[in-house]
């Protein structure tokens, strides 16, 4: 008999959530409590001499954090402002001290989102398992004046001031529980007390939405070599995504007309020349994610898809209108009123 995955628990109503429920309570409980405790001065919390704008999610795995951190810090930039991104470095096998991140790092040590940033973006990028330091290392050693931070709505030692919560336009809170019964990190009205909340997707009446727009294929053997996607048409492809939530790349891939062999793996999958032996002659497609930790194999066959955040105009406004009102304005901009 094949084992349950959380994905059919947390996602798809298997009744083993409801067996796990009382653990799911105990967990919300503790949560909402230490949250509590940072709220009211109970446990310390400590400012990064900067502005924080965190961008985080509710639930275990991917909602496309990274890549509206990607467009967050391009936009910062473009107002003005010198933003630098911190992060944990999930997987990472560095020390604790703060590491600043080059576009070459190794993701071994520093993590492959943080690589994918580096690579990405212009600003710089300093992980560490306590964001504090992290965040105090780009405002005092590279001159941020303000730092965005990917993932880390729970760490509630940094001080934030203002929070954007990702929320998956498709498979939103699953079931609404906390782990182990169900995907969420807190309880589900957590949402209410973040500043702004977007869906990756299409948006509704209560929440913006973004879309993520992929661009062409690039080789990973010479990434002065690219492909539309559409090129790939009539042709079996083989998907790779180690991510949170690999579906959505399959489905992006077949939504423009590629016929996709999907291969799964867990999310920050350390993938071997093995891994890659056992995929078939033929194109394979993966996420950006996954290309930082592959590129060193060289193979011919790889091509990584880039895509874009691109959010709905009103959750621009909306956050806007929320810096503006933490005296946060863009340098050289009027605050709106």
């Amino acid at each position: 008999m094949a084992a349950v995955t959380p994905e059919q628990v947390w996602y798809q109503g298997h009744p083993l959530g409801r067996l796990l429920a009382p653990l799911g309570w105990l967990y919300c409980a503790v949560a909402a409590l230490r949250a509590l405790a940072y709220r009211r001065g109970w446990l310390s919390s400590f400012t990064a001499g900067v502005p924080v704008i965190v961008v985080g999610n509710l639930t275990v795995g991917g909602t496309g954090k990274t890549p509206l951190v990607i467009w967050l810090v391009d936009w910062l930039a473009r107002r003005g402002y010198r933003p630098g991104i911190a992060s944990r470095g999930y997987g990472a096998s560095r020390g604790a001290a703060p590491m600043d991140v080059a576009a070459d790092a190794d993701p071994g040590l520093a993590g492959d989102e943080p690589v994918l940033l580096a690579r990405r973006t212009s600003v710089p990028v300093v992980v560490a398992r306590d964001r504090v330091a992290a965040a105090r290392r780009l405002a005092g050693h590279h001159g941020c004046d303000i730092v965005v931070t990917d993932d880390g709505l729970q760490h509630y030692r940094l001080r934030r001031d203002l929070e954007i919560v990702v929320i998956d336009g498709v498979r939103r809170l699953g079931n609404g529980r906390c782990l182990p019964a169900g995907p969420l990190r807190e309880p589900a009205d957590r949402v209410s007390r973040a500043d702004l909340v977007i869906l990756n997707g299409d948006g509704d009446c209560d929440r913006p939405g973004m879309r993520l727009l992929p661009g062409h294929a690039l080789s990973l053997s010479d990434p002065a070599r690219t492909r539309r996607l559409e090129v790939f048409r009539g042709t079996r492809v083989t998907a790779v995504a180690g991510i949170g939530h690999p579906q959505r790349f399959f489905d992006m891939l077949a939504g423009l007309g590629l016929s996709v062999d999907p291969r799964p793996y867990p999310d920050h999958y350390r993938f071997t020349a093995g891994d890659a032996a056992s995929w078939p002659p033929g194109p394979v497609l993966m996420t950006e994610k996954d290309a930082v930790k592959l590129r060193a194999l060289n193979d011919p066959r790889c091509w990584l898809v880039p895509v874009a955040a691109r959010p709905e105009a009103r959750f621009v406004t909306a956050l806007e209108r929320a810096l503006s009102r933490r005296g946060l304005a863009s340098p050289g901009v009027a605050a709106i009123p």
